[in-house]
């Protein structure tokens, strides 16, 4: 067996490579994704053949992930269950395709990850596998009884490790598990799976990565310009960048100001409730301005057609379905709408808050003599709204009338 695992040289995956090489007898090829999580990934090939790896495979995906992933995603303005910006799920089908490639590369015929078997990153993974590669066979641990009997918490597996010389810098106890990428930063499990523990607290604030405590955010607001173009931020205070230069930037200058923290407790795929604590302080800002900028361009029944379909696209990214046929049908049509989404939006930032204070475009759907208050000369005239509204009260009249409808 010839066996690609996704790896990031932390204490699961260091356990994974030796196990399936001494346990299965399989040739095991690590990989490992660069998706911006800023971690330090130079020497985890060495790392990964000292534990018994026969090749390692480093791959920068952060340039793909933000103009391929994220911001089609944001495009489409998704969140889940109105609070989560999808900052791990979006990554997932990336890291799985990529993988996959890996495996053509060195003719593997099975595909690992060290996902538990309680979460959703399995159904991700593997949901993109199914999509991608089907011929592949799929190994995940964490579902192996008998693997979980020998590995039943942090401190077996360390003690594995020092029983076979495995260098690995961990420790039995560990307050909560993180996840990081361009994207966002999540934290969950540990001490957070209490829904009632209070993370944002001085002596527990230094868990927080991107973002200030809004009580010490600066005192003075900051204004931004963020320019958009079909729906994509191309520009910020008119200098232009990638996507990710684009999400860079926003994720400084908005963490600055305590912008972009989430504590929810969601509803996983696999039917728990979990408890989540999520920084996105750029993505904060970017959906912000650019569902204000959709205000101006959008119209009205597009939009609105657009919008009953927001949960559940997000939910497909929530899911793991971003190569399924539903999802794509539904990208289609987002990405039409947003032909018109051009122009620029201005915000102030201020101590965790955003506030629109501007936008314009040249595609502009806002007429100052349609609605403006202030005479009538343009093609709304008021007296057809008598009309209007008889029309749409008829239903109305006949009810009371024929069926006597009293409110409850």
């Amino acid at each position: 067996m010839k066996l690609i695992l996704a790896y990031s040289g932390g204490l699961d995956t260091s356990v994974l490579v030796h196990w399936f090489a001494n346990h299965h007898g399989a040739e095991v090829i690590t990989y490992c994704a660069d998706v911006g999580q800023e971690e330090e990934l130079d020497g985890l090939e060495e790392k990964a053949m000292a534990t018994g790896a026969q090749a390692h495979r480093t791959l920068n995906l952060v340039d793909e992930f933000a103009r391929d992933f994220i911001y089609p995603m944001a495009r489409g303005n998704a969140v889940y269950e109105s609070q989560y910006l999808l900052g791990t799920s979006i990554a997932r089908p990336l890291i799985a395709k990529a993988q996959i490639e890996i495996a053509r590369e060195f003719n593997a015929d099975t595909v690992a990850h060290g996902a538990t078997g309680k979460g959703n990153d399995q159904c991700r993974f593997e949901l993109t596998f199914c999509a991608l590669a089907p011929d592949l066979k799929i190994l995940a641990p964490w579902r192996d009884a008998s693997f979980r009997k020998r590995f039943p918490g942090r401190t077996e597996m360390i003690e594995y490790c020092r029983e076979h010389k495995i260098d690995v810098e961990a420790s039995a106890s560990k307050p909560y598990s993180m996840d990081r990428n361009l994207w966002h930063i999540s934290y969950e499990a540990g001490i957070l799976e209490d829904p009632w523990f209070d993370p944002t607290t001085p002596e527990n604030r230094s868990m927080f990565k991107l973002t200030e405590d809004p009580m010490l955010a600066p005192d003075e607001p900051q204004y931004i310009e963020l320019e958009f173009l079909a729906g994509d931020c191309v520009a910020i205070d008119g200098k232009k960048g990638t996507p990710a230069e684009i999400i860079r930037s926003l994720n400084s200058i908005a963490g600055k100001h305590g912008i972009g923290r989430v504590d929810l407790v969601e509803n996983r795929f696999v039917g728990m409730k979990s408890r989540g604590v999520y920084e996105t302080p750029g993505g904060t800002i970017l959906l912000h301005a650019h569902r204000q900028l959709e205000t101006l361009t959008m119209d009205r029944d597009l939009m609105h057609l657009r919008d009953s379909l927001i949960p559940r696209y997000a939910e497909l990214i929530y899911y793991g379905f971003w190569y399924a046929p539903e999802r794509e049908a539904l990208q289609a049509l987002i990405d039409e709408s947003q032909k018109t989404v051009s122009g620029i939006v201005r915000l102030k930032l201020y101590k965790g808050n955003v506030t629109t204070v501007g936008r314009k475009s040249d595609l502009s759907l806002y007429d100052t003599a349609v609605a403006s208050m202030e005479g009538d000369l343009s093609d709304y005239q008021p007296e057809d709204a008598g009309g209007f509204i008889r029309l749409n009260g008829l239903r109305l009249m006949e009810r009371a009338r024929k069926q006597g409808y009293k409110p409850v």
